[in-house]
């Protein structure tokens, strides 16, 4: 089967999950959620770009879905009666990623308010599902659109910028492109937004703006991504609980606090799913007896989270936190906000980082050619060409078996003397049949080396002495880690490796004695602060055992705010 025959079946047997058509009851609960209206030809309902745009339902008549493109109009959809408009951006609040306008001579329409229909989907039964799958499959059938544009970054192919902007705006599952400025869509695009080579790299947003040169800050503010906590003008913002880093644990504390009626706010320094996030293939997974790429798992997780009314920010990196009394007694001051957020709860899930390749230089390759997630926005730098893994864990593995698939030779770089002690089972015996996938233990990287990217890497057997010279377009980094914690106030006891202490191990802290009660297993040094997931001690390194913790904190949060009580 062809390219083109796998993606008119995956149409054809999609088309019925991503329009359909509501019935009666479906009907009369959304009506009475929103405001009838008339709709004229050419009427604009909602316009790309647009913030907290509205679900628009269709009585009678019909709309049109349109994405501009440099002048150029392509037409996604025609909704008709019983048909609604709506997608992904609804429920995580994210930009409009098309516009929308009367086509019929008179449509009309209801307008459903985001946050009442947000509302809707977790509250009225019969609504939810259908919805929600729907908005789902049109996003995945507009991301393998090749026609759909989306956002698109212009830059050269060395552009380490552009390649930053691409790969957040992928892990945040934004929809969007790459453009190589030298190509001729790219020198077409520069032309049409009078874009000189110093402007490099450059989004075009979905209004139809160019921002040259835009910070990672703006290419967020651009999708809808930074969203304010709360008004200009407030110097605070009060939760019932704050959630610190969105990876497997925060997002499984945020759909448990949400769902059980936690004012819930979740602050991300970068993109949702942590490291499980950049796992191309996630086999031993609950549920999933076929596998699911971490980036699918952590997304779906992410929008259910949403669903429940979970507030998130990303990139919002915490910059100290501080402890007082009363109700509210925890202060997190956010880098870029002026607004202080007052929690009575919470979660640190920071995660943590890959340790860096102790190579000789290696920083001047960053996003050049070394990585520390095998996706496929990276994937696509790796056809037929080698490529190195560095590691022994699970995320190295699955990170050889995914580019396997793409490269034409993939060398996995193993420090010890062999992967038992820790892969799983399953995985290191796939590695070590796949016959695109060499192996080398007692390996070490010793040098990179290239012009504007990396070219290629000194190797060398640490028993033997032996050293090679292999020629590489990627290498990919997925050794050990280091918590995410240097952020965290003294308060917070942490172990030699700096991974936060909890439970019984803090019961000496200064805040715990005289205390009438003993700390509960998540939480920390300081009563009702808990850590969940990589960044604690003694915890499980796997994405199942994260998402678990992060589900069992929310059980201490309740038991300190006496929600049962």
């Amino acid at each position: 089967m062809t390219p083109e025959e796998r993606d008119a079946r995956f149409y054809r047997d999609t088309e019925t999950i991503a329009f359909p058509c509501l019935d009666d009851h479906q009907l009369d609960l959304l009506t009475k959620l929103g405001t009838r209206t008339i709709v004229r030809p050419g009427e604009m309902v909602i316009s790309a770009g647009d913030r907290e745009f509205p679900l628009a339902l269709v009585l009678s008549g019909e709309l049109e879905v349109y994405e501009n493109r440099d002048g150029t109009e392509l037409i996604l959809a025609t909704p008709g009666p019983r048909s609604f408009v709506g997608e992904v951006s609804m429920l995580n609040g994210t930009s409009a990623i098309a516009s929308v306008r009367g086509k019929a001579e008179e449509s009309e329409v209801v307008l459903v308010p985001g946050g009442n229909l947000r509302q809707a989907l977790a509250d009225l039964h019969g609504i939810g599902e259908p919805l929600v799958q729907a908005f789902m499959m049109r996003r995945a059938r507009l991301l393998r659109d090749p026609e759909f544009a989306g956002l698109r970054i212009v830059a050269e192919p060395r552009c380490r910028m552009g390649h930053r902007m691409d790969d957040f705006l992928g892990k945040n599952h934004i929809p969007h492109r790459l453009v190589d400025a030298r190509s001729s869509e790219g020198i077409s695009i520069c032309g049409h937004y009078e874009l000189a080579p110093e402007s490099l790299p450059a989004l075009i947003t979905g209004d139809g703006s160019a921002l040259a040169n835009p910070s990672i800050f703006e290419v967020a503010r651009a999708a809808g991504l930074l969203r304010p906590l709360s008004g200009e003008k407030d110097a605070e913002l009060f939760c019932d609980l704050a959630i610190v880093g969105a990876g497997p644990a925060g997002l499984a504390a945020a759909v448990n606090g949400a769902s059980e009626g936690l004012k819930t706010v979740v602050l991300e320094s970068f993109a949702p799913g942590g490291q499980a996030g950049s796992s191309s293939l996630i086999e031993n997974f609950f549920g999933y007896p076929t596998g699911i790429s971490g980036g699918e798992l952590t997304n779906r997780a992410h929008l259910q989270a949403y669903r429940f009314g979970a507030k998130f920010s990303s990139p919002s990196q915490v910059l100290s936190m501080a402890f007082s009394g009363g109700d509210h007694g925890a202060a997190l001051r956010i880098d870029g906000s002026g607004t202080v957020l007052r929690a009575k709860c919470v979660i640190i899930s920071t995660g943590a980082q890959y340790n860096l390749i102790d190579a000789e230089g290696r920083e001047r390759f960053e996003g050049l050619g070394v990585y520390y997630a095998a996706t496929a926005i990276e994937a696509k730098w790796c056809r037929d060409v080698t490529v190195v893994v560095v590691g022994a864990g699970n995320s190295a593995g699955q990170a050889a078996m995914f580019l396997s698939e793409h490269a034409c030779r993939v060398i996995l770089v193993v420090r010890g003397e062999g992967l038992a002690k820790s892969m799983s089972s399953y995985l290191s015996t796939r590695v070590e049949v796949n016959p695109n996938i060499e192996i080398r233990y007692s390996t070490v990287i010793r040098r990179m080396t290239g012009a504007d990217r990396l070219e290629e890497i000194e190797i060398a057997n640490t028993r033997t002495g032996v050293q090679e010279t292999v020629a590489t377009a990627a290498v990919f980094s997925m050794i050990g880690a280091a918590p995410c914690t240097h952020w965290l106030p003294p308060e917070i006891l942490r172990d030699e490796k700096g991974f936060i202490k909890t439970g019984r191990a803090v019961v000496d802290a200064p805040a715990w004695k005289g205390a009438d009660r003993l700390p509960y297993p998540f939480e920390t040094s300081m009563p009702g602060v808990f850590a969940a997931g990589d960044v604690r001690s003694g915890s499980v390194k796997r994405c199942s055992a994260a998402v678990g913790e992060g589900s069992m904190a929310i059980e201490n949060v309740h038991q300190v705010l006496g929600t049962y009580a």
